[in-house]
């Protein structure tokens, strides 16, 4: 017999995170955007994403951890 598989209902993201990243991908549009350490503009979208999800995370936020090397 093979068992279904479930699937959740519940979102992963919850609506800090969603605003936070609405937020860092509009910085980095406009070009206010900066990384962490070195303080240079960021220029990809993904990163103005992590740098979103990364500051819902520390605000508490519901996010999913990171995916951790194997």
């Amino acid at each position: 017999m093979r068992k279904a598989l479930i699937t959740s209902s519940m979102p992963k993201y919850g609506k800090l995170a969603q605003k936070k990243v609405k937020k860092s991908v509009e910085e980095m549009k406009s070009g206010k955007l900066k990384s962490g350490r070195s303080g240079k503009k960021v220029k990809s979208r993904k990163q103005a994403i992590a740098i979103g999800l990364s500051e819902a995370r520390k605000a508490g936020g519901k996010v999913p951890s990171k995916k951790g090397k194997k």
